[in-house]
């Protein structure tokens, strides 16, 4: 590590004032934070010029930029999606990629509970009706239900699929089973009562079907109609990680026939999505703008997870193996 160097950190994301005092204050030196102003291709592409260390959110990182960004030593996600980052790119050019792994669990886990209980509850069609003057009691009651005793299925059962699970505890589901390509350790199942299924059982199965997968080729529209038909009628679909997991046009097709209760949706494709999109306008789909990691009291802890990872990176130290996308072929800036 070169004592006298400073580090040009750019956060690629549009961020709001007071998250940025946040960050800024949890670097320093060698460390100097920038901040992107806006989303636009030109102006992101002369962050990635100026930028040893680059640290994109939900803003796009291109092989264009990559090629662009020649001071560039390591890219570092905030968060753990590398969807919208070019990996190939990446790679080809010897850029270590980096996520913050669990650092938005938490947060994730919570937002996904959150969803669940609007629309059990009907939150926004209820809260609707009473700033209107109306009183719909009576029609909750027939209308409205609990998480206790109902079967919840994780789709993925990494870091925010566990924490889901443990916070789902103090509700008393029935049962939580889950799908993932590896198996949990059984001392993790027992201590989470989690339950490994193949995806059909699953679906078949849950009153609540939460989905915490990451996207690429293999998952893409996981969720689609021939999925739908075998949730069980009534249950409810929550998306909390990436659109392009759920055929969109086969779920909103499936809430107005009435085979699905309802949906909770924190992702979408594209994002922002289309004002005509068909699932705005159901009373018994709730919407958040893929913002759950966004907790102003997360900041810090994130931003420490990649300050953590940028001193090891400049100290000449490995990176912990679950935050490591791109291996460490370092590039000579």
């Amino acid at each position: 590590m070169n004592k006298s160097a400073t580090y040009q950190v750019v956060f690629m994301d549009v961020l709001a004032p007071a998250v940025q005092r946040v960050i800024a204050s949890v670097f320093g030196p060698p460390f100097e934070t920038r901040f992107a102003l806006n989303y636009d291709a030109r102006h992101q592409t002369e962050l990635c010029r100026a930028a040893d260390f680059l640290v994109p959110g939900w803003a796009q990182l291109t092989g264009e930029m990559l090629e662009a960004a020649e001071r560039v030593q390591a890219v570092h996600k905030w968060g753990i999606g590398v969807d919208r980052i070019d990996v190939q790119a990446a790679r080809r050019l010897g850029i270590p990629v980096a996520i913050t792994a669990g650092s938005n669990a938490g947060p994730v886990a919570e937002l996904a509970i959150t969803l669940m209980l609007a629309v059990y509850r009907r939150i926004y069609y209820v809260n609707r009706e009473m700033r209107a003057g109306k009183w719909p009691k009576s029609e909750m009651r027939e209308t409205c239900f609990q998480i206790h005793g109902k079967t919840i299925g994780l789709v993925g059962f990494g870091n925010i699929g566990r924490k889901l699970a443990r916070r789902l505890a103090g509700f008393e589901p029935g049962a939580i089973l889950y799908c993932d390509r590896y198996a949990a350790p059984a001392e993790v199942e027992h201590a989470l009562g989690a339950r490994r299924v193949e995806l059909p059982e699953l679906l078949s199965r849950s009153d609540i079907v939460s989905l915490h997968a990451p996207y690429d080729e293999s998952t893409r529209h996981l969720i689609d109609a021939s999925a739908i038909r075998r949730m069980k009628k009534g249950a409810v679909l929550i998306n909390t990680a990436r659109g392009e997991l759920v055929d969109e046009a086969a779920l909103a097709s499936a809430l107005k026939r009435g085979h699905l209760m309802g949906a909770g949706l924190d992702a979408f494709d594209p994002e922002p999505p289309d004002p005509g999109n068909p699932l705005l306008a159901l009373d018994q789909v709730i919407v958040t703008p893929h913002a759950g990691g966004g907790v102003f009291d997360n900041v810090a802890p994130v931003a420490a997870h990649v300050l953590r990872n940028l001193q090891r990176f400049v100290a000449g130290e490995s990176i912990a193996a679950q935050d490591l996308i791109v291996s460490e072929n370092r590039r000579t800036p």
